[in-house]
């Protein structure tokens, strides 16, 4: 089984436990993309301008809703004071101090900055979802520019930022 389907498959049974803890009478799931509702990003580029500015593998997770493999990120053991930003646009997400370091390989966070992550529904067919029972998850992106960064995921009972680190850039304090 590859990494990727592994991934998907924890990060499935994740949001479904994390859906589990999310009371029926909070706040419903803002969409993230610009076609739904009228919503329009802060900052839009066209397809070329992403892919100029993106490696191929960045546009893919950024861009075309990817994940990275397990332990391929150097953000998944780092630990110094600082930011992670958004790859895409500059805009801070995370602070270092709401960093869960965890032996699953990829970026956790307890919480982002306030107005810095919007939501969506991830039903994306191509996912592995034999062991699931619903085909959904809850997806994390740059409230600024869009880009995908992860998914938001109940980790040994912790309600968690899983994010791709190829998402992200840091910025020491």
């Amino acid at each position: 089984m590859s990494n990727l389907i592994k991934r998907r498959t924890f990060l499935k049974a994740s949001a479904i436990s994390a859906v589990a803890l999310v009371p029926a009478s909070g706040p419903s799931l803002a969409t993230a993309s610009s076609a739904s509702g009228g919503f329009t990003y802060e900052v839009t580029r066209t397809r070329a301008e992403w892919r100029a500015l993106l490696s191929r593998s960045e546009f893919r997770i950024l861009r075309r809703g990817g994940t990275e493999n397990p332990n391929s990120s150097q953000y998944s053991r780092r630990m110094p004071r600082g930011t992670y930003k958004c790859k895409g646009c500059g805009l801070t997400l995370y602070e270092s101090s709401w960093k869960v370091v965890l032996d699953l390989g990829w970026v956790f966070f307890k919480h982002s900055r306030p107005n810095a992550v919007l939501t969506s529904i991830d039903d994306n067919p191509s996912y592995d979802t034999s062991a699931m029972s619903q085909d959904a998850m809850i997806e994390a992106h740059c409230r600024r520019c869009g880009s995908h960064l992860g998914h938001i995921v109940n980790v040994r009972d912790q309600l968690l930022h899983c994010i791709n680190g190829a998402s992200l850039r840091f910025a020491q304090a």
